[in-house]
């Protein structure tokens, strides 16, 4: 039975304090990695030595920014697609970063879909090869669409499709098991079934976004008993509204990691 590794993400947590800070505040809670949605407010050769005095991994960062959430699937929007793969990948690089997700983007309909989705496809590709050459798996995410209805990826079937269409091994699926219950549900089916494809999973507590064992409608004691059964052995990003400060919250990490540790012994 594996041990499940989570990493902070300090876009949601932490957020007591000032974003250099929550690096070194992640590694004082424990977390030996961390994601960022979006790192680009800060050089990257800040980050760097930031990262390495906190002692943590960098797990993952997304391209695009908070706004316009990428640029893949827009056929109107090639160049800019370009420069945020080349801006993620100098900052993947300088953090030793090994998974980008790439963001799709938003669609508002004035483009025909089946556009956008050649677009998207043609994209990736282009995109599984620069990273390969620089080590990194990319990463594409449904997003439900009651939070982005204007979002260009919701469901899993959506994502999947397209990693089969370009069929590249660094391209890989990133769950988030928030949007998979708001948009599907049936985890345990959709978990197992989407386990080849996926290279990186994220949670949140259903309907509140808090923390995972706070009161909602996902039972995480036996989701993460599952993953450890299928033996899922890539990290698991924390990507939740702590519901009052991070510290507090973290009573479940903190029990995860005690009991794991006292059964390894």
């Amino acid at each position: 039975m594996v041990k499940l590794n989570f990493c902070a993400n300090l876009s949601w947590m932490f957020k007591e304090y000032e974003f250099l800070k929550r690096y070194q505040h992640a590694a004082d809670a424990g977390f030996e990695g961390v994601e960022v949605a979006w790192p680009y407010d800060h050089s990257p050769d800040v980050l760097a030595m930031v990262r390495k005095e906190a002692n943590v991994q960098q797990i993952l960062i997304n391209t695009g920014g908070h706004g316009k959430l990428g640029s893949a699937a827009n056929p109107e929007a090639l160049q800019d697609f370009r420069d945020e793969l080349e801006l993620a990948i100098k900052y993947c690089s300088a953090l030793q970063c090994k998974k980008l997700h790439i963001m799709a983007g938003r669609w508002d309909g004035h483009i025909v879909k089946s556009k956008c989705l050649q677009t998207y496809i043609e994209n990736l590709k282009y995109a599984a090869s620069c990273l390969k050459a620089n080590g990194i798996s990319g990463l594409i995410e449904p997003i439900n669409s009651k939070t982005l209805p204007d979002y260009f990826l919701h469901t899993s079937s959506e994502a999947i499709e397209a990693i089969k269409l370009v069929d590249r091994p660094n391209i890989q699926y990133q769950l988030d098991l928030y949007h998979l219950q708001v948009m599907e549900g049936n985890l345990t089916s959709n978990i197992k079934n989407l386990l080849p494809f996926i290279g990186h999973i994220q949670i949140s507590q259903v309907p509140g976004r808090n923390e995972p064992f706070s009161s909602g409608e996902i039972n995480y004691k036996y989701i993460f008993s599952l993953l450890e059964d299928v033996h899922y052995d890539n990290w698991i990003g924390c990507e939740y509204n702590p519901a009052s400060s991070t510290e507090s919250g973290l009573d479940w990490f903190r029990d995860y990691c005690s009991a794991k540790s006292s059964t390894s012994k």
